[in-house]
């Protein structure tokens, strides 16, 4: 398993800034809760998954199988 940035860095650089922003929490997300403070607790799951391959929910991350 391999965590890796989004490749675009555009995408990482604006969603980096929404992160600073609203003080570590998902950019995407309206709640500041911990399940929402990044790495979000649903990507955390995913992680976990042994056959999940895909992006976090703002796609700032993406967990490969290899």
């Amino acid at each position: 398993m391999a965590v890796r940035l989004n490749e675009d860095k555009k995408t990482v650089e604006l969603l980096k800034e929404g992160l600073r922003r609203k003080g570590g929490y998902c950019p995407c997300r309206l709640e500041k809760t911990e399940d929402n403070k990044c790495m979000c607790k649903e990507f955390r799951e995913q992680i976990a998954d042994p056959d999940f391959e895909g992006y976090c929910h703002c796609k700032l991350y993406y967990k490969s199988k290899d």
